[in-house]
């Protein structure tokens, strides 16, 4: 059977308007701007507001990444959505984005792997068009994490922000697209990053509204360690999977979680700091939206462009992670 090399044709992102800042949040919470900034590298987030939902931005960055694609809404066979934060339990928001674009030949679904989301669906797709099972495939990363926030807690309300960030997926020439992708998963490590309330096991109660259970909560210290070691190791064994070196990587784009981890992935992988992209500064930490936006941004901006080859790298609660290396 012939193999096929799948790649990103297209991208576009989204995030609203409202903007939260570190000189806001000093007046919510027990902070301030040089604490924030001293172990996050974030200065402001983006902020939903109370009547804008995670769909809304994952149909914004579709429309962007479908039109520069040279496509049409009909012209995509699967959308996956990854996301942490749905519009509602059911149906899936991929499903609903799915109808807000009339993407009528389209199968919607969502992936929950957090912030690694967006390479689980570039993972998942990538095989179905080298395959060819599907033609064109669009992967979503969209988040409104700002809902799930407690702003009496200082160490996590200071780093979510809401956005969306998309890709279309479509068959390359030879050399380009997926060079090599791979993700994981650990669920040992489950309470270093999670919600424990609103599922089958606590349910949703009065009880567990009032103990704040539906919230984010995380474990930082214990969570920078694992993050640091999964997001280098895997990187590495893509780069080898690929042919590749470090050297031979025009540019890095991390999950956007914390500029420290950032800065200690790219030191683990010895990759010097002007190959490294980050934009956590303006953004925050907008989970599985986060890649697919810092990409966008690349390409718009001339640092992705024909030939580039990039690495993606990413870690989330569950534990997930996962690298991708690929060719434009």
């Amino acid at each position: 059977m012939t193999q096929l090399n799948a790649g990103i044709i297209g991208m576009g992102h989204s995030y609203p308007e409202g903007i939260l800042t570190n000189a806001d949040l000093e007046r919510m919470v027990e902070t301030s701007d040089e604490w924030i900034t001293s172990r996050t590298g974030i200065k402001q987030r983006h902020k939903a507001a109370d009547n804008e939902y995670t769909s809304q931005f994952g149909t914004a960055a579709a429309k962007q990444a479908i039109e520069r694609a040279g496509l049409k809404p009909e012209d995509i066979e699967i959308i996956v959505c990854a996301t942490t934060t749905p519009d509602q339990i059911m149906p899936s928001t991929g499903a609903l984005i799915q109808a807000q674009l009339g993407a009528v030949n389209a199968a919607g679904m969502d992936v929950f792997a957090a912030c690694s989301g967006f390479l689980y669906g570039i993972t998942m797709v990538e095989s179905m068009i080298r395959t060819g099972a599907i033609k064109y495939a669009l992967v979503i990363g969209a988040e409104v994490l700002t809902k799930y926030v407690d702003y009496t807690d200082r160490g996590t309300c200071v780093i979510f922000g809401d956005g969306a960030g998309a890709a279309v997926l479509g068959p390359v020439e030879s050399g380009k697209g997926i060079l090599a992708t791979k993700i994981k998963s650990d669920g040992r490590y489950e309470e270093q990053l999670y919600a424990p309330g609103g599922g089958t096991k606590l349910g949703t109660s009065h009880k567990t509204i009032d103990e704040g259970q539906h919230f984010f909560k995380m474990k930082g210290n214990e969570l920078f360690k694992v993050a640091v070691r999964s997001m280098a190791d895997i990187s590495a064994e893509m780069l080898e999977k690929a042919g590749l070196t470090v050297d031979d990587i025009d540019l890095v784009v991390p999950h956007q979680a914390n500029q420290r981890i950032t800065d200690a992935v790219a030191s683990r992988l010895g990759v010097s700091e002007e190959k490294v992209y980050s934009n956590i500064a303006l953004l925050g930490n907008t989970s599985s939206a986060s890649i697919p936006i810092a990409m966008d941004e690349c390409i718009q901006s001339g640092r992705i462009k024909e030939g580039s080859k990039v690495l993606l790298t990413a870690f989330g609660g569950g534990v997930t992670w996962g690298a991708t290396v690929l060719q434009f």
